[in-house]
């Protein structure tokens, strides 16, 4: 119910209501209309809905169709759900050609992303090529500054100079001023240029006599000295052009008799007018060297042949002086020529182990009977015979040897002479005494001889057998070629007046300094007194691509006998030849290379230092830059040798691949070698042998030679890597794979090869390891030759005997570098290392390699060089050395 109440106005009717009331009844009543007509239009269909809907339901009876429902018949029923199945269809063939074309767009999206991200990984891969170019820019500039801003060009040979004129005839003062002769005032150095070549010519023997009547030069000395001399460069046949004219005296063949310290002239077998009448003696024998090469049993007495001889400027080469005669730094002191023919040979040396022998002390000799009072023995003498004989008494576990008396065979050579002491017995059994003697002990001759035949003779067979030559009145003396071999090194000197100190001195010397000696005893016979002949990578910027330049050579020529003498002649060095570069030459300081020397020089950040980006800029290090070349040895694997040079194509400092082919069969004509931006040599073999892996060929320019095996697989960066540890290692073999000799505890006796795990090794194997050039000349001219053939014989252990070589020399073990991520090449042909025969060969090697050094060279080391800041935090915007190593 509603209640309606009635509102007046005071004012009558609402029309006369203010304004915004009436707008408020008008909006009032729109809304009202607006409401209520929707809801009486709603309930009216709302009706009529269902009264059709009533009689729709009840149409869904047949009974109730209307007529033209009925007419309806089964075609066309089918008809109508064909044209429902083929619209289906075409739905169907709609959808399919829409997720065709859907999985197209698909397929070319996902080619796109795969095409985005090939160009992003070719950008970064240019982007690198970019920088690398943009380093080897920066590094030819630089190269072209300092070719430019230099004050001196390379130097180059001087001309060939040589006289062409006979020596002038002058007379000579007197005998008085011979006597004075040294170098500067003798010697005419203006035949002996720089570029001579150090002509030599030789008087024929034969044609040539300078012997009184009745005295002849021994056949074997004349046959020796012209076969030595034939095979060296400097030999000339022309008198006109020779710096120097030898004169071989020899050793006169007729006996010896009566000699006589105080008449000297009794034993002189020299014709002073013969020797005046040299056919180019000039008049006073400038420039003529006298070779007086004493051969005789040492147990005959010798004297200084020349003491009663005038021999004007000529240098004298002998092994008998006495102080009087011998002209310091002009003649020449030098030992006899004792060997077999040809020189002694490995077999003669005993082992250097153990470095304590059975004997501490050893000596065989005899005082020689003395008839006037003058050679009485002195005070001094029998006091030392007294003190050596005591020596044999001792009560330590020390044993000594003295023979002061020699059996009757000796006695016919108990006369007086140079020597007080003659030998005691046969070559044979001093040297079966020696090979048991710790230390050989060697008396000095009596006091008016400088040196003696007898001395050095008995110098030389210490030598050989490895006992440490102790030389009592060794202040004294003077022994062969001391002006360049430092003999303190090998021998121990001792005035007579401290032979009580003598056993005390010896039991000082530990068993690593004894071995040392020893170790210089060797090397002084063999190379002295031996013979008289003379024998894919991951992408980093590794460093600039550089045309090839070779490493300077022969630079040192004149400066290494004048800053390195001594190390040339008692260490690592030949005197007798020259090489290109050796691995010992000296360092410049850091400092120098800012400071007026730094041509060459290429140091990281230019002196700053920095990370891995300014690393990769520059080699740095202490020597100037430099490339290496790859020395690759192979056998009919044209497959796999082509794929391993594949591998080098853009290495950083590459200079050239030189590949040895040493296979009989020579490769195939039409094989087509990579093109790896280097120079590729290929070198054929005379025969297949293994030594062929260190052959000094001309073609190797560079001091660094990277050795590998054809399937050897090493990465870009390793490579590098390796080369710059080298580079700090230079006289050593740096390289992957290391192996180790380990003592064979069943035998006790004898070495065995290992490639297990250890936390030591020896050894490097060459098959992926960089070493200097010169060792390759040091494996063909001064390895003994029964190692090469060793290595011939089994075809196995070239590596073993390069690393014997190169720690023989050095006293130093090899360096191993990284893990050695990768190396053999897999899927290749099975190799020799992997025959069942390869190890008990390399046991072999090594045991028979210690028999020809005497000693076993190889030394243990335990680490390995890896990159600074591999495992070292570094912030983001800094790089490593290497990603990888």
């Amino acid at each position: 119910m509603f209640r309606y109440t009635q509102y007046n106005d005071k004012r009558g009717d609402i029309w006369q209501w203010p304004t915004h009331m009436r707008l408020s009844r008008i909006v009032l009543m729109v809304l009202v209309i607006l409401i209520l007509t929707p809801l009486f239009t709603h309930f009216y269909l709302s009706n009529i809905e269902r009264n059709v809907g009533s009689v729709t339901h009840d149409a869904h009876s047949h009974e109730d169709l209307p007529d033209k429902l009925n007419e309806i018949n089964d075609s066309d029923l089918k008809i109508g759900v064909a044209e429902l199945l083929r619209i289906k269809g075409s739905v169907l063939s709609e959808l399919r050609d829409m997720e065709s074309k859907r999985q197209k767009l698909l397929a070319e999206i996902q080619s796109y992303m795969r095409s985005i991200e090939e160009l992003k990984e070719e950008l970064t891969h240019q982007q690198t090529n970019l920088n690398k170019l943009k380093i080897s820019v920066e590094q030819a500039q630089v190269a072209q500054k300092e070719a430019l801003e230099q004050n001196t060009p390379d130097l180059a040979f001087p001309k060939r100079f040589v006289v062409n004129e006979l020596l002038e005839e002058v007379s000579f003062p007197s005998r008085v001023a011979s006597k004075k002769c040294r170098m500067f005032s003798c010697f005419d150095h203006s035949r002996c240029s720089l570029t001579s070549g150090f002509p030599v010519y030789l008087y024929e023997p034969d044609k040539f006599m300078i012997l009184h009547k009745g005295w002849d030069v021994d056949g074997f000395l004349k046959t020796t000295l012209k076969q030595a001399l034939g095979y060296n460069p400097h030999l000339t046949n022309d008198p006109k052009e020779a710096c120097i004219y030898l004169v071989l005296v020899g050793e006169a063949l007729k006996s010896i008799e009566n000699f006589d310290t105080n008449v000297t002239n009794k034993i002189s077998s020299i014709d002073s007018s013969a020797l005046r009448k040299l056919k180019y003696w000039g008049g006073d024998g400038r420039n003529h060297v006298l070779l007086n090469l004493s051969r005789r049993d040492l147990t005959v007495v010798s004297g200084d042949i020349f003491s009663s001889v005038d021999t004007g400027r000529a240098i004298i080469v002998q092994s008998t002086f006495t102080h009087e005669n011998y002209r310091p730094n002009f003649d020449l002191i030098i030992t006899p020529v004792l060997g077999p023919p040809g020189g002694d040979v490995w077999q003669e040396c005993s082992s250097m182990l153990p470095a304590r022998r059975r004997y501490l002390l050893t000596f065989q000799g005899e005082i020689k009977s003395r008839t006037e009072e003058k050679f009485k023995l002195s005070e001094l003498e029998n006091f030392v015979l007294q003190h050596l004989r005591g020596l044999l008494k001792t009560k330590t576990s020390d044993k000594f040897l003295f023979e002061f008396e020699c059996s009757l065979a000796n006695d016919d050579n108990s006369k007086i002479g140079p020597e007080d002491w003659a030998l005691c017995g046969t070559d044979s059994s001093r040297k079966a005494i020696l090979k048991e003697s710790t230390f050989a002990l060697i008396f000095a001759p009596n006091s008016a001889f400088i040196s003696t035949s007898l001395l050095q003779g008995r110098l030389y067979e210490a030598l050989r057998s490895g006992a440490i030559p102790v030389i009592l009145g060794g202040d004294q003396i003077r022994l062969a070629y001391d002006e360049v071999i430092q003999w303190r090194r090998v021998a121990i000197f001792l005035p007579m007046a401290r032979i009580t100190e003598l056993h005390f001195l010896l039991r000082t010397i530990p068993d690593e300094d004894v071995l040392l000696m020893r170790r210089q005893c060797r090397l002084v016979w063999e190379k002295y007194l031996a013979s008289v002949q003379s024998e894919a990578e991951q992408e980093e910027s590794l460093g600039p691509l550089e045309p090839p330049f070779d490493s300077p050579s022969y630079r040192r020529n004149f400066s290494l006998i004048l800053t390195q003498g001594h190390e040339l002649w008692n260490d690592w060095g030949d005197p007798f030849r020259l090489y290109p570069a050796l691995p010992t030459d000296p360092w410049l300081p850091s400092d120098a290379k800012f400071m007026g020397s730094g041509r060459g020089f290429r140091p990281i950040g230019q002196g700053q230092g920095g990370a891995g980006k300014e690393f990769s800029e520059a080699l740095g290090g202490n020597s100037p830059r430099e490339q290496f070349t790859v020395l690759l040895l192979t056998y009919e694997r044209e497959q796999v040798l082509l794929d391993s040079i594949a591998r080098l194509r853009g290495l950083p400092y590459l200079h050239s691949v030189v590949v040895v082919w040493n296979s009989p069969r020579p490769p195939n004509a039409e094989l087509k070698w990579p093109d790896i931006g280097a120079p590729v040599h290929v070198v054929n073999a005379a025969r297949n042998s293994l030594n062929n892996r260190f052959l000094p060929l001309d073609n190797l320019k560079t001091e660094a030679i990277l050795s590998v095996d054809d399937d050897a697989h090493l990465r870009h960066d390793e490579i590098l890597f390796g080369f710059r540890v080298w580079r700090e290692h230079r006289d050593r073999i740096v390289g992957f794979p290391g192996r180790y000799h380990a003592w064979d505890i069943n035998t006790q006796n004898s070495w065995l090869y290992n490639s297990n795990y250890s936390c030591e090794l020896s050894m490097v194997l060459t098959g992926a390891a960089f070493l200097h050039k010169h060792y390759l000349h040091l494996y063909w001219k001064w390895l003994p030759q029964a190692i090469r053939d060793k290595v011939d014989e089994y075809m196995n252990c070239e590596d073993i005997a390069m690393n014997f070589l190169v720690s023989h020399i050095t006293r130093q073990p090899p360096v191993k570098v990284t893990s050695r991520w990768t190396f053999r090449c897999l899927g290749c042909p099975q190799s020799l290392s992997e025959d069942d025969t390869h190890f008990q060969e390399r046991h072999k090697c090594i045991n028979f390699f210690s028999q020809v050094f005497g000693y076993t060279p190889l030394l243990s080391t335990q680490y390995r060089a890896d990159s600074i800041l591999f495992k070292t935090r570094i912030p983001h915007d800094k790089q490593k050395c290497f990603k990888f190593i």
